[in-house]
């Protein structure tokens, strides 16, 4: 419609005004992680910023590896990083590159810069660097090898190329302003000596490029039009630009940056990610706690919750910090919706109906999900002994408790009425048994003479079940800011101590040979799903969220 209003961020507000101004004509974006560790929840909103811009205007849209660092790269993140952004649902069409595929033209872009007089080899040690770096509020000093000829420039870089020095020996770095009052402008090193084996170039290359060096450069050799990062680059700008405008002729990137996203109770930092896996606090990279993408996708969250976060947190300069529990929400109205329902049994006690036939087993059938009638049925074996959960049943009943206590008359799901008539107690005085007689006229959960209970319960065949593992997730740090950067306190002291709880339960026999990866909604239980570490014999079970946010802050 031509009233329509539509609300646009300031990067689609940025994009809008570069078409119309010429700047460019087919808008092309890119991710660009490093393969130094597994991607996490805020690169997913970058994922999903730069792959849904270039959907929406009809663009393109590339995976880049910035591979310039050979001490940190693996094969095993590479991989995993592709296998997450699959999943996520960002195609890159086939458009995979690496920041390794251009190191012969940053080799020349380099020589061309020392023939221009604007890149010279330094003998300064790293720290000695940073001394002569000046602070923010004093402007830094020439470098003493600063007037080195080019001629001498150029046969120092070859011999850096060729293997001639030693690690940290020399430096290539860009001249450009000492005094500037942008640190990043310093003269910045460009290019270091680097005796490494890359885990795609092998040993062909002693020396590698800086990443605020490849970076602009790589946008530019792809045709990407806008290269979208965030905040803490700002100041990295006009270094992009400088190189972007000393080496590229034609259409060149445009950086743009926007807030990272910051999630409470989680840890995105790389190296505390790592950490918490080398020490062996958490499984590893996919442990269903971490903030991870592989380690969400493993606990159960869907991706299309992850995107509807995503889309509903949106994008700004501002600094915030989003709530944990709007993640929770978006997942839980995800598996609401689209999940199969089941019954399981985490925590059992047994159930004795003790006026139904001995060996009988009768099966009821039930649907999966109440609106998705396509998702079928199953049927589910109903016997003499069940098991309920324990607190379900009371000795002595609170008030306003409606389940199983001496006297009290509940549902079983889709099954009968039952009332309760006793229990047994085992060695240590702890309820082993719970006694019942049904009335087998109320089949199907409804009684012909119209009475009404109040309590509904669930079950599984004490006879005919499935024994499962089940991990109850929480959130693994206590506190909302678990991070240590202030000092105050290390991330491990805010741990939380009871975010796995391992128990063994029963689910319905149904649920025997579901795939990896299967979510259902346990009844009265949350949200589950299938972990790879099952077993024909006992699958294991991870709590994906609780059906309402429980999660109590301890510290």
């Amino acid at each position: 419609m031509e009233n329509e209003t539509v609300s646009k961020n300031f990067i689609e507000q940025m994009i809008d005004k570069d078409i119309e101004e010429g700047y460019c004509h087919e808008v092309h974006t890119r991710f660009p992680p490093e393969p130094n560790g597994y991607l996490h929840i805020g690169h997913a909103k970058s994922i999903l910023l730069n792959y849904g811009l270039a959907q929406k205007y009809g663009g393109k849209f590339n995976l880049r590896f910035d591979d310039t660092n050979p001490t940190k790269e693996k094969t095993e993140f590479v991989e995993a990083i592709q296998s997450d952004i699959e999943w996520l649902g960002a195609d890159w069409e086939g458009r995979l590159f690496f920041a390794s595929d251009y190191f012969e033209q940053m080799y020349e872009g380099a020589v061309k810069l020392i023939k221009k007089g604007k890149a010279y080899v330094s003998d300064l040690s790293a720290e000695q660097i940073r001394e002569y770096r000046g602070t923010l509020t004093e402007p830094g000093k020439e470098d003493p090898y600063s007037t080195r000829s080019v001629e001498e420039n150029l046969a120092l870089f070859e011999d850096m190329k060729n293997g001639k020095f030693a690690d940290g020996e020399k430096v290539l770095r860009a001249r450009i302003d000492m005094a500037s009052s942008n640190i990043n402008m310093r003269d910045p090193v460009i290019y270091r000596v680097a005796h490494m084996t890359h885990h795609r170039t092998g040993d062909k290359w002693c020396v590698y490029p800086m990443y605020d060096f490849a970076h602009p450069l790589s946008d530019a050799y792809e045709g990407v039009t806008h290269s979208l990062c965030s905040l803490e680059f700002e100041n990295h700008r006009p270094l992009y630009n400088w190189f972007v405008d000393e080496l590229i002729e034609g259409e060149k990137p445009r950086q743009i940056e926007f807030a990272r996203m910051n999630l409470n109770y989680t840890l995105t930092s790389k190296r505390k990610c790592l950490k918490l896996v080398q020490d062996n606090i958490v499984s590893g990279w996919d442990d269903p706690r971490m903030a991870t993408i592989s380690g969400m996708r493993r606990r159960g969250y869907p991706a299309a919750a992850i995107r509807d976060f995503c889309e509903r947190i949106g994008v700004s300069k501002a600094y915030s910090v989003i709530d944990f529990a709007l993640l929770e929400a978006c997942v839980r109205d995800n598996l609401g919706t689209n999940s199969p329902r089941a019954m399981a049994v985490i925590d059992p006690v047994k159930l004795v109906i003790d006026n139904f036939p001995e060996g009988k087993v009768e099966e009821i059938e039930c649907e999966y999900h109440p609106d998705h009638p396509e998702y079928g049925t199953r049927k589910i074996p109903f016997t003499k002994e069940l098991w309920i959960e324990k607190n379900d049943f009371m000795v002595e009943p609170i008030k306003k408790y409606r389940r199983l206590f001496v006297g009290n008359e509940v549902r079983l799901y889709k099954a009968y009425y039952v009332t309760c008539t006793g229990y047994d107690l085992d060695e240590n005085g702890e309820v082993c048994c719970v006694h019942a007689t049904y009335d087998p006229e109320t089949f199907g959960g409804d009684s012909p003479d119209g009475r009404k209970v109040k309590g509904t319960i669930h079950w599984v065949s004490a006879k005919e079940n499935v024994p499962c593992e089940v991990r109850l997730y929480e959130r693994l740090f206590n506190v909302a800011n678990p991070s240590d950067e202030e000092g105050v306190s290390s991330f491990e002291d805010n741990l939380n101590p009871d975010s796995l709880k391992v128990v063994s339960g029963y689910v319905e026999k149904a649920l025997r040979n579901c795939e990896v990866g299967a979510k259902y909604q346990f009844m009265r239980n949350g949200y589950f799903c299938k972990d790879k570490d099952s077993t024909d014999e006992k699958p294991v079970f991870n709590r994906t969220v609780a059906l309402r946010d429980s999660f109590k802050i301890t510290k």
